[in-house]
């Protein structure tokens, strides 16, 4: 298997569109115990697509080339 390895789940906002976001657990930890109707809290990089979009870069980047990003979910911050 190529890549890095991503936890991957969907958010829905408050205005009724979700947003995947694919956050690298090679680079920072996972979420644990995420449950649906919990609050993420999110800085990466946003991508649009069809079916609302993708956020990734939800860590450091180890080589400098985009702004640190980070998730924090019950008071735990993971980036």
């Amino acid at each position: 298997m190529k890549g890095s390895r991503h936890q991957k789940f969907i958010l829905r906002l408050d205005s009724g569109h979700t947003l995947l976001v694919a956050h690298n657990i090679d680079l920072a930890p996972r979420l644990d115990s995420l449950a649906e109707l919990d609050l993420v809290k999110f800085y990466g990089e946003y991508e649009w697509n069809l079916k609302g979009g993708v956020i990734h870069w939800t860590h450091h980047d180890q080589n400098n080339r985009h702004m640190a990003g980070g998730l924090r979910h019950k008071g735990r911050k993971c980036d």
